[in-house]
């Protein structure tokens, strides 16, 4: 029987990407930004939807669908009501984005069509259908169908949708049936977003690092506890069952391209927006922690509702909010649900997944086949290259020597050792990973025993503040050696405490340091993936899902009797993480890494090495 291509596609708002399903197979799917180097480039991802036609071995004209996964008019009468109902304060932003929207964006068929056959030089098959999907069905769909139940309870939370801000559904076989959804401009997401752009970062962008600044926070100080006050009596009213009202007053996104009422937020919190890449002063660590623990019991709440509407054991999350892995553990440990399988890539790059699924499964009714194993095949969706391929870039640059091993397990135990003597390694290999977070295709990896390696990859590798935490990534078999944790983490999506046995005592006054000094506080004797409130944003590592990857800690294990090494992306601040062979020698070359391995090759900047 003719296998059904779908081609599902997310663009236009942040992480443009594409998906080519075969039948019920995830067959490629890529990020845009991995091709233009344009980070969160939300383009129409031509570049994706060629390399995942590629990869599937098809032309145009055999797909069956191609989905969008938004419905680009109810998105339409959104930005058109939320005009009308915050005239004339919206008028500056309405006469700014109504163009293109007149132009190009509420012709999305159009410019599908336009885009494919034009840059691609081949004619869509007049049978060819071109479909829409809600975004939100597009997240829910990203995060059910994929999973490995055959039944479970669907929670997404992200910005903001066409009209949606998050929903509570249920997904059963071919299924999914919504309970109720938030709507806007009632938003966790641009709540959180709302203090990242107070904090000094990046909207859709710096969330993490709000994430990650927030155990810097005093918890037992006033001013943390003023903070957490203020967020629930001032700006949100938060009811039992999580559902929740902005106070409008503080917020500007419905009419500005400012988030907050800055005027306003001074008032409240008595601090000024914090400028970016300026020192980050106790308070603002204090505010993050405090948005944080706001969100998780926003969090818990909703699922505890959810669970009660559902009765099922299981929960599948996706939505940018799913990626804040701190209140993703928070909800593990609440016991709420037996098991919670979060989308890897949760935000608008899961969508191209889910608005293809819901095509093959609600659209046209085909059968979901459940295993233990989930469909997202490790988030290895992306191109690799051939020793052919690297060896001709390679030769373009006469100031690298590189060395071939042709056995890979020679390679890995080399490697391994070049990590125990703390060296730190740009690790090229396999299929690139779909999705955020680097999970041992494009990685930078190191020696998570060294207490300077936080720093050093932090502010000579990596450009960027020296507060952000690294990742472990652990042998799944050692993980309870090192972690308080008893799951798979494979997609870096949880949080996990250090074991208690392998911490160092903490001062009685540590919580009252300077951000700097916890910063460089050796913690446990994995200094390097231990956060300042013990914690690490685990990654087990599978032998049957990453055997390169799996088999080069397992020499580093052999060498150091240490299981654990530092993963972080293999990219600098500000740019997308590395595509193509090119790609990872320019990242190298302008870096202090010391080798960069590109599938059997070890590149160094010396001879001889």
């Amino acid at each position: 029987m003719k296998p059904i291509y779908i081609l599902g596609i997310s663009a236009f708002y942040h992480d443009s990407a594409a998906c080519l399903l075969e039948n019920d197979r995830i067959v490629a799917a890529a990020q845009e930004e991995r091709f233009t180097r344009i980070k969160h480039d939300f383009s129409f991802p031509i570049n994706s939807i060629k390399f995942c036609l590629e990869y599937g071995n098809i032309n145009v004209g055999q797909l069956d669908y191609i989905v969008f996964y938004e419905k680009p008019f109810l998105k339409f009468e959104r930005l058109i009501e939320t005009h009308i109902y915050y005239a004339p304060k919206s008028l500056t932003q309405f006469i700014q984005s109504m163009p293109i929207w007149l132009k190009e964006r509420i012709f999305i068929k159009n410019i599908i069509k336009k885009e494919i056959e034009e840059n691609l030089n081949e004619k869509l098959n007049p049978k060819t259908k071109i479909l829409f999907v809600p975004h939100h069905l597009s997240h829910a769909a990203s995060a059910f169908f994929p999973s490995p139940f055959e039944i479970s309870s669907i929670l997404t939370i992200d910005g903001v949708g066409e009209w949606a801000t998050a929903t509570l559904g249920i997904g059963e076989k071919n299924k999914i049936h919504f309970f109720y959804e938030l709507k806007f401009p009632s938003s966790l997401g641009l709540l959180y977003s709302s203090f990242t752009y107070y904090t000094g970062f990046k909207v859709n962008d710096g969330e993490y690092k709000l994430m990650g600044l927030a155990p810097y926070g005093n918890p037992f100080s006033e001013t943390t506890k003023k903070y957490i006050k203020l967020i629930k009596e001032k700006l949100i009213v938060i009811k039992g069952d999580g559902s929740f009202k902005l106070n409008m007053n503080f917020f500007t996104f419905t009419t500005s391209c400012k988030m907050v009422n800055e005027k306003k937020w001074i008032e409240l919190f008595e601090i000024p927006p914090r400028k970016p890449e300026s020192e980050i002063l106790q308070e603002y660590a204090d505010m993050a922690y405090a948005i944080q623990k706001v969100l998780e019991e926003i969090l818990i709440k909703m699922a505890r509702h959810l669970k009660n509407l559902s009765k099922q054991k299981y929960l599948v999350m996706a939505g940018g909010v799913a990626l804040n892995c701190v209140a993703n553990s928070k909800l593990l440990e609440e016991k709420l649900f037996e098991d919670i399988w979060v989308q890897p890539a949760a935000t608008d790059a899961g969508g191209a997944i889910g608005a293809a699924y819901a095509v093959y499964h609600i659209f046209l009714g085909k059968e979901r086949i459940c295993s233990e194993k989930d469909k997202m095949e490790g988030c290895f969706l992306g191109p690799k290259y051939s020793i052919y391929e690297i060896e001709k870039v390679l030769k373009k640059y006469p100031n690298i020597y590189y060395q071939k091993e042709e056995n890979f397990d020679k390679l890995c135990y080399k490697v391994a050792n070049l990590i125990a003597r703390k060296n730190v390694i740009g690790w090229f290999v396999g299929r690139m990973e779909f999705g955020p977070r680097a999970l041992g295709a494009r990685s930078i990896l190191a020696d998570a025993r060294d207490a300077e390696m936080q720093k050093r990859i932090n502010l000579k590798i990596k450009f960027r503040e020296g507060f952000r935490p690294f990742a472990p990534s652990v042998l799944y078999e050692d993980m309870k050696e090192y972690f308080i944790f008893d799951k798979p983490s494979p997609y870096m999506l949880f949080t996990a405490p250090i074991c208690k046995e392998r911490r160092n005592k903490l001062p009685e006054d540590y919580f009252s340091w300077s951000i700097k000094d916890k910063l460089y506080f050796l913690k446990s004797d994995i200094p390097a993936v231990t956060h300042v409130d013990f914690s690490a944003r685990i990654q087990t590592v599978h032998k049957e899902e990453n055997y390169k990857f799996w088999k080069l800690i397992k020499n580093f294990k052999e060498v150091t009797n240490c299981s654990v090494v530092v993963n972080t992306s293999l990219n600098v601040k500000d740019e997308p993480i590395v595509c193509t062979p090119e790609d990872a020698i320019k990242t190298y070359l302008k870096t202090e890494m010391d080798y960069l391995i590109l599938e059997n090759y070890i590149v160094s900047k010396r001879k001889n090495e």
